[in-house]
């Protein structure tokens, strides 16, 4: 069956992305104490392994925790009028609450047209079904229901892949330009699975990333855990893995869905009918003037792999924090650094993972990388 693409920004993928840049390590893999003890494996074997994968059902429970060091933006929604919004139900909405804290999900999925995922929290829920030609999220707490249909007819042309697990870890090596390291750091217990550790980290000075560590199972090679690290240091900005987890095929009543008697139901607007200029300007007028973010050209890339850095001019001078609602004017103060430069002045924002460089006149500069090498792009732009 086709692969459904307007469903399937909802779901949690069971895969692994961002490894087309990369070196291979060849370091088999040695396991430390009280980890399995499992036959050595090279990191390309281990990637022929995840594409070699052929999992497509699976049931389990899963917990993702994430930690950006951002503050709390408690009240902060209220003050920007995030009241409202799309009602409570609406999965892009509902799954921004896993981008902070700790969360457990229930997670089933039967091939690529039925998927469900459940949000646990406390007595309340919130659920999300892919079933056929059908996409249904509802909040047990509000008693709401958003329905999407999605369109096949719709959708773009497969992308051609490799054919075998050899070729894409040909394709890979190919691809490999010095930016990444990846090889295989040991073995781990994950969910009651034997698994190896992918371990991939930059070669590149200047990236906010440490690593990512992908745990891969050591039957399947379906990916069971991911953590990604900062060089910040601290708890993972990512750890998101499989507590529980089995491979056989759930019943087909799991992705059943009928919205009870009494809710509310939300129809979804088909991806060709939003307006995707209109979350710059919104954002722009909550701001301050920050300027149509919605509009003109696209960014600008500097430098490749892991310090890659978008940058773009707004065309307006930057929004003074000060003129800023108070909620949102200590929001921004406690995310911004005051720098200088060749540049000129302006504020970094940062988190533990993405730092942005909004400059007094108005332009930015944004990445996965540290402060000073946001400064030294706009210093070398001047």
């Amino acid at each position: 069956m086709a692969d459904n693409r307007k469903a399937s920004r909802y779901i949690v993928p069971v895969a692994v992305a961002g490894v087309a840049a990369a070196t291979i390590g060849l370091v088999p893999a040695l396991a430390a104490s009280g980890d399995p003890d499992l036959p050595e494996i090279t990191a390309q074997q281990l990637i022929e392994k995840i594409a070699a994968s052929e999992t497509q059902t699976l049931s389990g429970t899963f917990k993702v925790s994430t930690d950006l060091g951002l503050p709390s933006v408690a009240g902060l929604a209220g003050s920007l009028g995030g009241g409202s919004g799309p009602a409570s139900a609406d999965p892009e909405e509902k799954l921004t609450q896993l981008v902070s804290g700790t969360h457990t999900l229930r997670v089933a999925a039967d091939g690529p047209d039925r998927q469900k995922l459940t949000i646990l929290d406390g007595a309340d829920e919130y659920s999300l079904i892919h079933n056929g030609d059908d996409v249904w999220g509802y909040d047990s707490k509000s008693n709401e229901v958003f329905h999407e249909k999605t369109d096949r007819a719709g959708e773009a042309p497969e992308k051609e892949l490799p054919a075998t697990p050899k070729e894409l870890a040909d394709e890979i090596l190919k691809a490999a330009d010095g930016t990444t390291s990846i090889t295989v750091g040991g073995t781990a217990k994950v969910a009651g699975r034997d698994a190896y550790q992918l371990v991939i980290k930059p070669k590149q000075s200047g990236s906010m990333v440490e690593s990512v560590k992908v745990a891969v199972d050591a039957g399947n090679g379906t990916p069971l855990k991911f953590t990604l690290t900062s060089v910040d240091g601290g708890k993972p900005v990512v750890d998101a893995g499989f507590t529980k987890v089995d491979f056989g095929k759930p019943a087909a009543s799991t992705f059943d869905f009928k919205a009870p008697k009494g809710a509310k139901v939300t129809e979804g607007v088909p991806d060709d009918e939003k307006g995707s200029e209109d979350f710059g300007k919104e954002f722009g007028k909550q701001f301050g003037g920050l300027g149509d973010l919605g509009g003109g050209e696209g960014p600008n890339v500097i430098g490749e792999g892991w310090t890659a850095i978008a940058t773009f001019d707004t065309g307006a001078p930057a929004p003074k924090t000060d003129e800023a609602p108070k909620e949102v004017q200590g929001f921004l103060d406690s995310l911004g650094d005051k720098v200088t430069g060749k540049f000129g002045s302006g504020t970094v924002f940062k988190t533990k993972i993405v730092n942005v460089l909004m400059t007094d006149d108005g332009k930015v500069y944004a990445g996965a990388v540290t402060k000073d090498a946001l400064v030294q792009a706009a210093n070398a732009a001047k």
